[in-house]
């Protein structure tokens, strides 16, 4: 295999691996937790689009995705911002699930 290949093979998994060892390790801390969820739904974007590239596929379902991930980030955005205005930080210790 070209160098490359490896390079666009590799690049991808290693981010999506770095983003879920942070979201298992930082999994208290809401705001850490959401970026690498982004993180790991880039290294998801760049491996999908190259496969997409290299079988010489269409390109919309990449685009599709993106606009899943700008939702997904959106609405876990404004859970956060309700999360700090309510309980005052982004710490899953801070608040009571038994509270309404």
């Amino acid at each position: 295999m070209d160098f490359f290949m490896v390079l666009f093979l590799v690049v991808p998994l290693f981010m999506v691996m770095s983003g879920s060892s942070v979201y298992v390790s930082k999994r208290k801390h809401l705001l850490a937790v959401l970026f690498s969820l982004e993180y790991i739904m880039l290294g998801l974007y760049m491996y999908m689009s190259n496969f997409l590239l290299y079988f010489n596929i269409s390109v919309y379902f990449g685009l599709m995705f993106l606009t899943f991930v700008v939702c997904e980030g959106s609405m876990a955005l404004s859970i956060l911002v309700s999360m700090v205005r309510l309980y005052g930080s982004d710490y899953f210790n801070s608040f009571s699930i038994l509270e309404c």
